[in-house]
Order: structure tokens, then sequence, then C-alpha cells
């Protein structure tokens, strides 16, 4: 049985010979072997070319691409090349193409132009599929299959009369009778009462915001919909080249929440994704940790696969800034610190033609007289020395709970203040964490929670009751548990929770609100006793709060609320759960953390031996594993940091003998003596 090539710190990306002559074939294997390459994506999208025409295939120049990866030592991730149709598709079937809510269609000419629902699609698909595996499966270089690619990267939910269809389907396997629909999406409300599935349509464009537990369902729909697709192409994968891991390639960054991923990951063989550096977000590299850290709760706490980032700019942001010096090799370690065990860029050879012309590649438009592939070669060369790292799994006491199906519904319209958006409060939390050296897991609500000293609830506004009960049990043990506004205010059908918000957690928390008071844009209400800030302040949420067992920790002292509680603390059993009412300000949210952290007793890259105090800024991260530790050291500031470590660094390939110095936006990798 042949498995990922993960005997070594994988390094590669997506590899497009049919963009280029084929004298340059042995040129990218050539340099492939010079900057460490170990694995290459092959045919992506190249469907046009393996089947020019309906039914007939033209795969000569793949076998010749799959000889030379397999001569030179270079494994193939190969993929299903399903991402886009070929243009013979379309003019086989018009309803190939996908429509938008208001009935707009899209059309060829970018990618992903098909409609999931279409049978034409479907039937082709798997009809490559069938060939590609047939020919390829005993293939020596073929390590893995991919398949599709970035599914449903363009948030383009296809709202046509074939995913009506579909949809309808969905919906009698989920409720069973029209009724248990009816009750369930509130059709009393506004004369929507159905007496047929075959009168539901999609949440289309209407004359006003549409059914919330309707569209929050088609959310779902469309995820399980996409993956039919997947699990169809894995099937027969699974079933012709059995013993080849199957993956396709997630996008777990925070704006990205098209998909339920913690609904497709038990679905993959390796859980892999890409993520980019986004300049727009207000820190990119914190960012970029916690999309590692959801990968790596999407997996269970394995260790996944990068299958895409970039060695500099992308093409695709308004403004596409190049990485400055260092970024390629801390940005990549990061990744290996979260838990990867394979390093993926897109792409091999910067195009020189096409939409993502000037997207950065591991061999750049300048060639390899540049800085670019000086990072590149650096990088392999450290990949080869982190191989020992590969197979060890990240150490955390805290743990952030993450929801898609919450998230959907946060998200929704006419709610009380639009300012309020699934993600921002995680993220926060997750920074103040990360910028203290402590490592978080993010997990479904529903994960195991016993491990945890530490258990972060942000906006979690749609939840059932099993989770209160999950909550409530690891505060029992002794765990404290941070519940931010906007948390357990609906149950999974979007319907409010009576008695009083919010809602699911009041016992929990020891408080009862009657009434939001959400505030405006740029307003700003100040906060008194806040611990070890002088002029606390908060914005975007106030709430009429009422004690009911806990006690206050923070007041509002001006605002529509002045002197109701902000920020809350109730025993429960040997723990804590405390209660955020507000959004707070960079240094109070510090503050507050830091109490939560010396509270519950969590301590800088989680297990022996201990790293404390942490220079603030020094992201600290631990993998371990078959009696091996390895501390992750990640400078995010302008000032070099130093710890306390004894061990060897695999990066600089140095011992390091009681202390440990991170340049400034530097990254150290100690083996360390345990």
């Amino acid at each position: 049985m042949r498995s990922w090539p993960t005997r070594s710190l994988a390094l590669g990306g997506d590899y497009n010979p049919e963009q280029w002559p084929e004298h340059v074939w042995d040129e990218d294997v050539r340099l492939m072997g010079e900057a460490g390459v170990t694995f290459a994506t092959v045919g992506v999208f190249s469907w046009s070319l393996l089947e020019p025409e309906p039914g007939r295939f033209d795969t000569d120049w793949l076998d010749r691409v799959l000889d030379l990866l397999h001569a030179n030592d270079i494994a193939a991730d190969l993929a299903t090349a399903t991402a886009s149709p070929p243009p013979w598709m379309f003019h086989l079937d018009h309803d190939l193409l996908p429509e938008r809510s208001d009935g707009t269609r899209l059309w060829p000419g970018g990618r992903q132009h098909y409609c999931p629902s279409n049978s034409t699609y479907r039937e082709r698909s798997l009809q490559l599929v069938e060939h590609l595996a047939t020919r390829y499966h005993d293939h020596p270089s073929v390590a893995m299959w991919h398949v599709g690619n970035e599914y449903a990267c363009h948030d383009a939910p296809c709202y046509c009369d074939r995913c009506a269809v579909r949809f309808r389907a969905w919906l009698q396997r989920r409720y069973g009778d029209v009724d248990a629909m009816n009750e369930a999406w509130g059709t009393a409300f506004w004369s929507q009462r159905y007496t047929s599935f075959d009168q539901v349509l999609p949440p289309r464009e209407a004359p006003t915001v549409p059914n919330p537990t309707q569209a929050l369902d088609y959310r779902r729909f469309t995820s399980d919909n996409i993956l039919e697709l997947f699990v169809a192409e894995r099937d027969v994968l699974h079933r012709l080249s059995p013993g080849i891991p199957v993956t396709t390639n997630f996008m777990t960054l925070s704006h990205f929440r098209h998909l339920d991923y913690f609904v497709w990951g038990p679905e993959q063989d390796v859980v892999s994704t890409d993520n980019y550096v986004v300049a727009a977000e207000p820190d990119p590299e914190a960012e970029l940790a916690f999309s590692g850290d959801l990968t790596r709760g999407i997996a269970g706490g394995r260790p996944w696969m990068l299958m895409e980032h970039s060695t500099s700019a992308v093409n695709w942001q308004p403004v596409n800034q190049a990485k400055r010096p260092g970024a390629t090799l801390r940005n990549s370690l990061a990744h290996v610190a979260h838990g990867a065990d394979t390093l993926g860029f897109f792409q091999w050879r910067a195009a020189k033609a096409g939409a993502e012309k000037f997207h950065s590649a591991l061999l750049p438009h300048a060639g390899t007289d540049s800085r670019l592939w000086r990072e590149v070669v650096q990088l392999g060369e450290v990949c080869e020395r982190l191989a020992e790292v590969v197979g060890t799994t990240v150490q955390a006491q805290v743990a952030v709970l993450w929801d898609y199906d919450a998230g959907w519904a946060t998200d929704q319209p006419s709610h009380p203040s639009s300012l309020v958006r699934y993600g921002d409060d995680a993220h926060a939390i997750h920074r103040a964490l990360l910028l203290r050296g402590i490592t978080a897991d993010v997990v479904h609500p529903s994960a195991d929670l016993s491990g945890y000293a530490l258990v972060v609830v942000p906006t979690l506004y749609a939840v059932d009751d099993a989770v209160a009960d999950s909550l409530h049990a690891a505060a029992d043990r002794g765990a404290s548990v941070l519940v931010t506004f906007f948390s357990g205010i609906v149950d999974g059908n979007a319907h409010i929770r009576l008695g009083g918000y919010p809602g699911a957690f009041r016992e929990l928390l020891g408080v009862r609100v009657e009434e939001f008071a959400p505030l405006m844009p740029g307003e700003q209400v100040a906060l008194d006793d806040f611990p070890d800030v002088v002029g606390a302040t908060a914005t975007v949420w106030t709430e009429h709060l009422h004690l009911t067992g806990a006690t206050a920790q923070a007041s509002f002292t001006n605002g529509p609320l002045p002197g109701v509680p902000a920020l809350t603390r109730n025993a429960v059993g040997q723990g804590a759960a405390w209660y955020l009412a507000t959004r707070l300000d960079e240094a109070s949210l510090g503050a507050l953390v830091d109490r939560l952290v010396a509270e519950s007793g969590v301590q800088p890259a989680a297990s022996a031996p201990a790293v404390a105090p942490a220079p603030y800024g020094l992201e600290l991260v631990r993998r371990s594993g078959d009696g091996r530790s390895y501390l992750f050291a990640i400078n995010h500031t302008e000032y070099a940091l130093t710890i306390t470590a004894n061990g060897h660094d695999l990066v600089a390939d140095v011992p390091v003998t009681g202390e440990l110095t991170v340049a400034p936006g530097a990254v150290a990798v100690v083996r360390e003596q345990v």
C-alpha cells in the first residue's frame, strides 16, 4: 500500500507542464531537484486537454509527465481534472451553467462554471475519473489523488431549477414530511406555509428578507450537494486505485465559509487546505495561525497537508503586495508549527499567460537569479532538516469553538446589528492568545472538551442543548469557559430560545439578558474596574443584563446602559464560566485573556518543558510524539526576543544551550532535550 510521501517534510506544489513547451520539462525537474521539491500536483485544470472532445481521451502527454516525475523521484498528486469542465460540455448541455439567486446565468470563460446538480457534469466527470484511475492506478509516481479544486471557492451557490429539485429531496430526507419542515421554518409567519415539498424553491431574490431557516437550510444543502461530487469521485478512486489516499483542498480562511468542513473532513483520507496571506486582514499572520489551528481541528488533531500557499504576491487582491524577505520561510514554517506535514505552493513555475500570470510561484518570472528563488532553495534545505518533525502532533490546552452552521445563521440579515459578523471575536481572542505564546485548538462545538483547561465560545449564536451540557461539564471539571455576546440565542432551526438571552447558556453563566442595546458604527462606551487597564473601552454591543448568580467583573459607565455589567464570572463546580457582553478594545481583551490564562493554569507552548513567561509577540507552538518534542518560535515583532530553551535549532542548524534568541521576523524550530 502506497501512502503520501511524509517520510520527509514534503515540499512542492501545482505543476502545470501543459502550459509550457515540452523542452521546458527537463529544466523543470532539474530545478525541482535543486529546490528540494518532493511532490507535484498535476493536471488540476487539464480536462480540455485530457478529453479534447466528448469520449476521446488524450493522455500521452500526461504519461510522459508522470514518467519524468518518477525518474526524478518526485511524487505525483494526480488531479482528476474535474474542477472546470471543457468548453465542449456547454455546447453539449446548455443547462450546465449555474444561476445566481436573481436568475443571472454565469457563463464559461473563467473556472468552476458548472451547476453541481447538472447530470451531464456529474456523469462526464465520473467517466473521466474512471479513465484516469484505470490508466494510472499502478503508476509508480502516483502517491495521492486530488479531486476537484477549491470547491465553491467563488461562493456562488446555484439556484437553478435542477438544484431546486435536489433541494426538495434533501428537505424530504431531513424532515420526513412537509409539516415538520413548516414547523422548522416557522412558515406561519408571512403566510409561507407549504402543503407539498413540490412548492419549495431555493431562497431566490425576493421583495424582502427571505425565510431565515430556509436560507440556512439552503446553505446546508449546498455544502452537502457539492460534497456528493467529491464523494462520488473518491469512491471511484477507492475502487479502482485502492491504497492511494484521496483528498481535495479546503480553504480554511476566515472569509471562506461556504462549505461545512467539519462535515467534509471525515470524508478525506488526508485533510488538506489552501491558505493565502490577505493584506486587507488586520493581522494576516494571525489569520494564518487561526487557519492552521482550524485545519488541525477539522483533521481531528492529526497532521494535515498544506496544498497551496504563495511564495510572494498573489493576483486577486486589490493591491497584491510582495512578501518581504524571510516571509516565505516564516509563513511556511508557521503552517508546519500548526500541524502541516506537507508544504505546497501555487504554483511551480510562474505562468506567462492566463488570469493568474501575476501570481508568484516557486520559480518566478525572474528565474533563478532572484531573491525569491534563493529563498525557495533555502526553504528546501530547511524542510530536509525538519523531516524528523513529521508525524508529531500539536499540543494545546485551549479550545476555541468554531461552527460553520452557526456562522451561516449569525450572518443573516434582520439581526440586531450588522456589525456582528461571525468570526470577528473568535479571531480577536485567538490572536490575543497567540501573541502570548498560547496555542489553541479550533474545534467544532461537539468536540470532546475534557482535555482543555480553557474553552472559548465566541459568537456561537446557534447551538443545541448538547453543547450547553458539554460546556457545563467542562466548567464542573475545573475549566474556565468564556462565552461572548450573541451566543446561545437560537436553536438549530434558528428559533429564538425564549425566557431571556443568552438562551442556552443562561444557567451556565448565571446571567439573564432582557434586551440587546447594540451600538452605532464608531460609537464607543467606557468600562469601570477592568483588571489592569486604565481607560477600558468597548464597541459594537451592549445589553441589559441581570445577575442571577454571577458576579460583575466590569460594568459600562456610559452609553445606553451605564452601571450594567459588561463582564461577569460565575463559579461552576471546580471551574468558572465568564460572559463578555461587549466587544473590548485590544488592551482590555488582552487583560481578560491574561486573567483567564492565569485562572486556568494554561502555559505557553503546552506540555513540558514549560516556556514561561513568553515574550509578547513570540508565537510558541509545540509538536511532540514518540518521545520527541519540537518547539516552534515565530517572532512577530520588530525586536529580537529571547526564551529559555535547550536542544538544536533545525532552522539555523545550530545547538541551543540555555537561551534561544529569535531575530525580528524570524522563526526557530528547536528539537528539545526531553
